[in-house]
């Protein structure tokens, strides 16, 4: 039986785009357990395919355009945060969200702030990750979730999913198998954290829930 919506912690997807890892993570909150519910879905970009997709599947969706603030990103991100305040949002997922946020929003979501990235961090940080990995050799490829914090690709990583490198990749072949554990992946990691089973402490990730306080 699938938790009532209120014991399930209210968590919010950041976008830019056609949102698929957002629709992996809309899909693991309908089923039996799952400790988070997606609550809002946030887009930078007016016409991305994922705002439809979102409420398609019943979540609140909506577009707060980064270009209307003047180039301001602490202003853009000050209207994000006014909103996800509003939908009394616990944790913020960042799935192909194409904005490099500021020490502002990042020290305020700080420990409730996932990213998720095409690469077995810290190997690959930044962009071209399946390119660099083709041209490097590398037999493993994979994507990783961590703990978004000031360094760009930086912050501790939660959970990683490997998939192999075949003989003849190209970067949209490695790129499609990668994909394709991401959602999954992504979906493992936001239920550590929601359920306080995975936590940041410092610059480290601490598996394990907290002992009750004595009363």
């Amino acid at each position: 039986m699938t938790p009532p919506a209120a014991s399930r912690v209210p968590t919010a997807v950041l976008i830019s785009g056609r949102g698929s890892n957002m629709a992996a993570l809309i899909d693991a909150a309908h089923g039996a357990g799952y400790p988070a519910r997606i609550a809002l879905v946030v887009s930078n970009v007016p016409d991305a395919q994922g705002i439809a997709r979102a409420r398609q599947a019943g979540v609140a969706a909506t577009t707060i355009g980064h270009r209307g603030f003047n180039k301001d990103r602490e202003a853009f991100e000050r209207a994000v945060d006014a909103e996800l305040r509003a939908h009394g949002i616990e944790f913020v997922c960042l799935a192909g969200f194409l904005r490099r946020l500021t020490p502002w929003f990042v020290e305020h979501w700080a420990g409730r702030l996932l990213n998720i990235h095409p690469a077995l961090l810290p190997q690959y940080k930044g962009l071209h990750t399946h390119e660099r990995a083709l041209a490097d050799g590398a037999r493993l490829h994979g994507a990783s979730v961590h703990f978004v914090t000031d360094e760009l690709d930086g912050g501790p990583v939660i959970a990683q999913s490997a998939v192999p490198v075949l003989a003849g990749d190209t970067a949209e072949a490695l790129a499609a198998r990668v994909l394709d554990v991401e959602g999954p992946l992504y979906a493992a990691a936001l239920a550590f954290v929601a359920s306080g089973e995975a936590r940041l402490d410092g610059d480290a990730v601490r598996f394990g829930k907290l002992a009750a306080a004595p009363v």
